[in-house]
């Protein structure tokens, strides 16, 4: 019998949570096969709701991402100069996953090693959060930020520059050296020095040049 999206969709929210709890409780990853047996469906039922593996990953991605999902789309929308807007991109989603590190730090490193061991499977929110960029990015070069360089670039640019802050690693090496501060330091920094304009070698207000 075939289910309607929303239902389907509540199911597979629903054992994406129990999975995420079992890994959390037993200190262990979760087979689809013990996925099954603990959602208290029908083999045919729960194929219906996830069809194999890679749909229950997807699908227990979905429900760890969602609150970053949620504040990108929040910050994107909300009215803010665009290096506070910048900021807050960044912020809201660095004090999400720092929370969940301190919480339980071997839990967050068991869904990061998850997260690398099947990255193929959430490359798509890792898109839509450069696409949340890309807007941002786009709002500030409207207000005459990054003269001289190309969306793309810019992202690629400004993503380096903050990666300790946007990949959840990080956190189990660097913790006590992340804050508030210093990314409010690398985003002024950002507004105030990156730029085409320097030429083609510098990338950049500075006099470095890159040998070749």
């Amino acid at each position: 019998m075939a289910l309607d999206n929303a239902t389907r969709q509540t199911e597979r929210t629903r054992i994406a949570r129990l999975v995420l709890d079992l890994v959390k409780a037993r200190g262990a990853e979760i087979t689809y096969a013990g996925a099954l047996a603990e959602s208290g469906l029908s083999r045919s039922r729960f194929e219906l709701v996830v069809e194999d593996y890679d749909d229950l990953f997807e699908a227990i991605a979905e429900v760890w991402l969602e609150p970053h999902m949620k504040v990108m789309e929040e910050v994107v929308n909300a009215a803010l100069p665009p290096n506070r807007k910048m900021y807050e991109f960044f912020r809201r989603r660095f004090e999400i996953s720092r929370d969940r590190h301190s919480e339980d730090p071997e839990f967050f490193r068991m869904v990061c090693d998850a997260g690398a061991a099947n990255f193929e499977r959430v490359r798509s929110f890792v898109d839509l959060a450069d696409h949340y960029l890309c807007e941002v990015i786009v709002q500030a070069q409207a207000d005459g930020h990054f003269a001289g360089l190309e969306i793309d670039e810019t992202l690629s640019l400004i993503n380096q520059m903050v990666a300790n802050y946007t990949l959840p690693d990080a956190l189990l090496h660097l913790s006590d050296k992340l804050s508030e501060k210093k990314l409010a330091q690398i985003v002024d920094t950002i507004f105030i020095g990156l730029s085409g304009e320097a030429g083609d070698a510098a990338r950049g207000v500075n006099t470095i040049r890159v040998l070749s």
